[in-house]
């Protein structure tokens, strides 16, 4: 048995692979068991999963122009309009080739993006964000779900990346403003103006969605500055800067979701820095740790933070484990463990 297998409470891979849930056995088949998008396997339960919940209510619930709840910018509503939508469904492994997504897609891509090029956090319906309203957390999801959905070559993912590579690296940049992005380094005036680690997660999520052949200098400069970010405090302890008087990290940090929107925790900086070869770092070990102690006696592990009631359907039973936070984690556990010699 794998490595990763063997350091679990119990074996929930079975589990994982159940026909019953295509949706996470879609994701499961590649992350897990290391088969391509395009093997059979792969290929059905893709097909099946856009058919069953969680995709398929949330597919039945989008306009045909391509937005969700109302139309415009569509940030609001949490966690129903279209920003939020797309971004969950790239979660969830839906089918970037389905003419819905691609809707979705392009409307975002017409709609969510401020003059300066970044993704912004506007619910208005009569134009497009400010640049007060691009911030790092948004632009680095939207970045992950269109550049999963195939929009990598599109113009306007073009730019939101140089929004993003900017923004992090140039500290003359035209599209600081102190009600938004506010500084390079992830400084955001949310966090009044310090650099944000939630921010961080998600830029570097969405900058790890280019493939590394396809990443051009700025972009690799970027990641090392939010890897050293991420790793300039222990993971585990996530004492990222916090504004507005905190002295202690937001709990969400620990608590283990899914979704994930704005909010990450630590098993998403786990998760990216393993996406970007740092998976067995010694200073995850503590994070890492964190994550193992939380599996049930199945090696399991619950959904701490569900946006129970506030998506287009709910992913998880109440007071149940959690086959997407189950999925996340043993991702993580296999990247850090690997396989037997």
């Amino acid at each position: 048995m794998e490595a990763w297998r063997t350091a679990l409470r119990g074996d929930p891979l079975p589990w994982l692979l159940d026909l019953a849930t295509p949706a996470v056995r879609h994701l499961a088949l590649m992350q897990l068991m290391d088969e391509p998008p395009d093997a059979p396997e792969v290929r059905r339960a893709r097909e099946a999963a856009m058919k069953a919940a969680p995709i398929a209510p949330v597919l039945a619930a989008q306009h045909h122009d391509g937005w969700w709840d109302k139309p415009g910018a569509g940030y609001g509503a949490k966690y129903t309009g279209t920003v939020w939508s797309l971004i969950f469904l790239g979660q969830m492994g839906a089918d970037g080739a389905d003419r819905r997504i691609h809707a979705g897609g392009e409307y975002v891509l017409d709609h969510s993006r401020a003059k300066i090029g970044g993704f912004g956090a506007s619910g208005r319906l009569d134009g497009p964000p400010s640049t007060s309203q691009v911030l790092h957390c948004l632009n680095g999801n939207l970045l992950r779900a269109t550049i999963g959905f195939g929009f990598l070559d599109d113009p306007r993912v073009r730019r939101a990346i140089d929004w993003e590579t900017a923004a992090v690296l140039d500290e003359d940049f035209e599209g600081f403003r102190s009600s938004g992005t506010s500084g390079p380094g992830f400084a955001c005036g949310v966090n009044e103006q310090l650099p944000c680690g939630w921010g961080a997660a998600k830029a570097l999520l969405g900058l790890a969605a280019i493939p590394p052949r396809r990443r051009s200098a700025t972009v690799r400069r970027a990641i090392e500055a939010g890897v050293g970010f991420l790793l300039s405090v222990d993971p585990g302890d996530a004492i990222y800067p916090m504004g507005w008087g905190n002295s202690r990290p937001n709990g969400s940090w620990f608590k283990l979701g899914f979704p994930s929107g704005y909010v990450a925790d630590v098993l998403q900086v786990l998760e990216v820095l393993a996406e970007l070869g740092h998976a067995t770092d010694p200073r995850l070990a503590r994070a890492l740790d964190l994550v193992l102690a939380k599996q049930d006696a199945s090696g399991r592990w619950r959904n701490e933070n569900p946006y129970r009631g506030k998506l287009w359907v709910d992913v998880d039973e109440p007071r149940t484990p959690s086959k997407w936070v189950t999925l996340r984690a043993c991702t993580v556990v296999k990247a850090s463990l690997g396989r037997p010699s």
